[in-house]
């Protein structure tokens, strides 16, 4: 049983603490990806396809303390420690789960789809989430119950999706969200281009495309954070990816399930 017990107030409370969080790790984000545009240097962990850099891993430091700081009671699963073997029991215990940049590959390239990820997860449930783009200072924020918001630019929040949902009747009015990942074996990278291929082929060509949908497009952003989030804000309508690792399934079902539709 977790010795803490939150109430709507509270979560109101740490939404407000995590929010500012979350714009000071952007700022850290931002002065990085200066410093690497500057130096061109960057550190490589499995491959070159995914990076990580001494930002992660000072972005994290820098939340894990001040987390620690506010809420000394709370626990923290952090990607970049989770990476290097740290992998704690997640109990019934407040737990904040980060992924201080969701798009590192982003990042070192200065692409502005990065986003510092920051979910609470209490009594084994994702409860509230922050997700922060600062290259566009789009902060979103969540708590389950009371819909989730988009602030753009620090203006008023706004209540998400921003417009109505249009009737999807097939794929082919879909503008689709996939990414490649990391591995790039054949195995993987041949199937998910197959998969990519019958989405936006056209099956009714004169060299058709067999099983093809004739999606309106896809698009690859980078991040699955920024992916979930603008699904959620009305502008991609679906985000289909396979090869999640455990990591991922661990964060984004902290952070961006925390939607509009709880």
């Amino acid at each position: 049983m977790s010795s803490t017990e939150l109430s709507n107030a509270d979560l109101q409370s740490i939404l407000e603490f995590t929010s500012t969080l979350a714009r000071r790790a952007g700022d850290i984000i931002l002065k990085g990806s200066e410093a690497i545009a500057a130096s061109g240097h960057v550190n490589e962990k499995k491959n070159p396809v995914d990076l990580v850099t001494e930002y992660d891993v000072r972005v994290e430091e820098f939340v894990k303390a001040e987390i620690k700081n506010a809420y000394p009671d709370f626990q923290f699963i952090g990607e970049e420690s989770y990476s290097a073997g740290a992998r704690p029991d997640l109990t019934d215990d407040p737990t904040f789960c980060v992924d201080p940049i969701d798009g590192t590959t982003n990042f070192v390239h200065g692409f502005p789809f990065v986003a510092v990820s920051l979910g609470l997860v209490y009594k084994k449930r994702p409860v509230l989430g922050v997700i922060y783009n600062p290259f566009l200072d789009y902060l979103y924020t969540g708590i389950k119950g009371h819909g989730s918001y988009l602030s753009k630019n620090k203006q008023p929040p706004q209540k998400l999706p921003l417009s109505t949902p249009r009737p999807l009747p097939s794929l082919s009015q879909a503008l689709i969200a996939v990414e490649w990942g990391s591995d790039r074996s054949q195995t993987a990278a041949g199937s998910k281009a197959e998969s990519f291929l019958r989405l936006a082929g056209d099956p009714n060509h004169a060299s058709p495309v067999k099983g093809g949908r004739m999606a309106h497009s896809l698009r690859s952003m980078g991040s699955a954070a920024l992916n979930f989030s603008i699904v959620a804000q009305g502008g991609l309508d679906i985000y289909w990816e396979i090869g999640c690792w455990a990591w991922d399934v661990c964060v984004r079902q902290a952070t961006e399930r925390v939607n509009p539709f709880f």
